[in-house]
């Protein structure tokens, strides 16, 4: 861990988890220790969601113990989770205060000259119970949470747990444990999440897939691979080198072992020529090395987008498209043309009306304003964030065949059982009912179903929710390579990064703006422009304040002829967007290539040279954010 010389809270030893003959846990061990800030990574399937409930004793594992610190408080957010349907949303996130309420309670009842009122007290401020109410109030207001007074039974998925989150953060217990807390928030909404764990007082254990989030919050990173657990200081990315590093000195020693084998194999074969104990033993060693557990390589899902027809010279185009539900004015006036090769991230709060969006350029509902045309040879492939609903009794294979045996890729077939092992279903998973498959089983199997398909408009609407990071990585590889048009809804800030070539973003009160480039730099660009908006209003302001006068009046002039721009400087001012977006574009190709582990095992000696290379394009990027703001402030 990051502090091993910190107390240690909680340990699991040899733990064992069986399913049929299959490991989840093989004798696995870990220890949590104080001020860990800890994100358990590893394939769905692999154990993740299994191990965070035996160490919050909601699952008994088939071997090994968990022992943990006296009085340790555990709070635990699963994916699945219940609300007390009895209680409306506020009381539900107060009762994961009780700790705090029950205290309170008692410091409240106690006679005034109680000796206990003095330990109470210093507990309750230890949590800063007494600030309780504006802890609910924000924690609700930045994750939107539904109104106070709402019934449970009325609330979406999403809403649920955005509440039930609320309820665990509220409980500061001493090991928080989050299982995907992440999904169903909007960007402001995770930004906030990750500065409340920053701060946090106890250490937290957290399953999540957004690689950006575990980057900015985590000081180890815990890899579940195998039944066994490999731990890393550090962040993700630290980790992604550490892993490439483990794999690659595995793939040495795996190579030597070979070696060994054959040369001694070749030796058995020939026979020694007397049974000493030196030949004995050596014949013993053969077979000890022989039978031993070899850790195998993790197989990456081979993800298959069907190659897409062609598309004509109109693909689709918003004009002036608007939509007005319920008496709320969603979005106005929006005007995009799609071309191939485009590929835009849709983001902003949740309720703003992304996927009304989506649905209005399908054909699913009529906008209130504008109109949507569609090129003829246009063919959408719409996944929806609901997703398909799966059959529990059929097997994987029945499932994805529809009647058929074969996938049309491009001119030729692909048979479904070929196509499924792309998506990591071996033979044996392949004829195994849907209700026996893990949570990221079925994710890859409605993958597969649905981008079978094909279709030249691909549209995915929040599809980051409940794949792991092996698999979240290799769709977007597919995506940067997919030919036709791609319409992305996340909140995800690393996969927006590398997929996207233009951002739609709704930023609230019915405004939605476009930006061409990646989700860093439409953040970058909004913070120059509220930046400049703020500094405009000030000078409008102070301008208001002054009382006109005969002197300030050539000043002025004098002032407002200083801040002309040249012609030079004018034409310099409209090309730095595109010089900006050139040097992004250098920063990002080098950062990617930094954060890909394949990149350390074949090209590890030029890694130095590419961090020097990467430090040059960043100091240039501030030079040309510094000339920008500098070409304004005199415009």
């Amino acid at each position: 861990m990051s502090d091993k010389s910190g107390p240690t809270i909680l340990c699991a030893t040899e733990l064992v988890v069986r399913h049929n003959d299959r490991y989840i846990l093989d004798h696995a061990s870990l220890s949590i220790h104080e001020g860990d800030r800890i994100g358990l990574v590893g394939r769905n399937g692999s154990g993740k969601s299994t191990f965070l409930k035996i160490i919050a004793k909601e699952l008994v594992p088939d071997g090994g113990e968990v022992t943990q610190k006296k009085d340790l408080i555990v709070g635990y957010l699963p994916q699945t989770f219940t609300l007390d349907e009895s209680l409306n949303v506020l009381d539900n996130v107060r009762a994961g205060a009780k700790r705090v309420l029950d205290l309170i309670a008692e410091f409240e009842s106690l006679p005034g000259h109680s000796n206990r009122h003095e330990e109470i007290e210093e507990h309750i401020q230890r949590m800063d119970g007494w600030n309780l109410d504006n802890h609910i109030e924000t924690a609700m207001d930045k994750l939107n949470c539904p109104a106070p007074d709402r019934d449970i039974k009325t609330l979406s998925g999403g809403e649920k747990r955005r509440v039930a989150l609320a309820r665990a953060l509220i409980a500061q217990p001493d090991l928080l444990i989050l299982d995907e807390p992440t999904n169903h928030l909007d960007t402001e909404s995770i930004e906030w999440l990750g500065e409340f764990l920053k701060s946090y007082q106890g250490a937290f254990l957290l399953v999540t897939h957004d690689r950006y989030f575990l980057d900015s919050i985590t000081n180890t990173i815990v890899e579940l691979a195998n039944g066994q657990f490999y731990a890393y200081d550090g962040n993700y990315t630290e980790y992604l080198i550490g892993k490439a590093e483990r794999e690659a000195s595995a793939e040495v020693t795996e190579h030597k072992r070979q070696m060994f084998l054959r040369r001694e194999l070749d030796w058995v074969r020939r026979g020694p020529k007397a049974q000493t104990s030196k030949a004995k033993a050596r014949i013993d060693r053969y077979f000890d090395v022989a039978n031993a557990k070899v850790v195998e390589a993790e197989g990456d899902v081979e993800l298959v987008i069907p190659p897409p027809p062609q598309l004509g010279n109109r693909t689709a185009q918003l004009v002036n498209v608007g939509m007005n539900l319920g008496g709320r004015q969603l979005f106005s006036s929006i005007n995009l043309d799609f071309a191939g090769g485009q590929r835009i991230g849709i983001t902003g709060r949740n309720g703003l009306g992304k996927t009304t969006l989506l649905k209005i350029l399908i054909g699913q509902m009529p906008p209130t304003e504008g109109e949507v045309q569609i090129g003829q040879l246009t063919k959408f492939n719409y996944v929806d964030q609901g997703r398909l609903q799966l059959n529990e009794e059929k097997t994987v294979l029945d499932e994805i065949s529809d009647g058929t045996e074969f996938v049309q890729f491009g001119e030729g077939k692909l048979s479904l059982r070929a196509y499924l092992k792309r998506f990591l279903f071996t033979d044996d998973r392949i004829v195994t009912q849907v209700k026996h498959l893990s949570g990221g089983e079925r994710s890859r199997l409605l993958l597969a179903r649905i981008l079978k398909h094909g279709g030249n408009f691909l549209i995915l609407d929040e599809p980051t929710n409940d794949l792991d990071l092996p698999t979240l990585r290799v769709l977007e590889e597919a995506l940067v390579v997919f030919p036709g048009v791609v319409l992305v809804v996340s909140h995800d800030r690393y996969f927006l990064n590398r997929v996207c070539t233009g951002i739609l973003a709704f930023e609230g009160e019915g405004k939605v703006t476009y930006s061409v480039g990646d989700y860093e730099y439409y953040i970058e660009k909004r913070k120059r422009e509220e930046k400049a908006a703020l500094e405009w209003q000030r000078a409008a302001a102070k301008a208001a304040s002054a009382k006109p006068n005969k002197s300030s009046a050539p000043v002025a002039q004098s002032a407002q002829k200083a801040k002309k721009l040249s012609f030079k400087e004018q034409k310099e001012l409209e090309g730095m967007e595109a010089a900006i977006h050139a040097v992004e574009a250098n920063v990002a190709k080098i950062e990617k290539t930094l954060a890909d582990p394949d990149f350390y095992k074949k090209n590890g000696a030029q890694a130095n040279v590419l961090a020097g290379e990467l430090d040059v394009e960043k100091e240039k990027l501030a030079k040309l954010f510094a000339r920008w703001e500098e070409l304004e402030a005199m415009k």
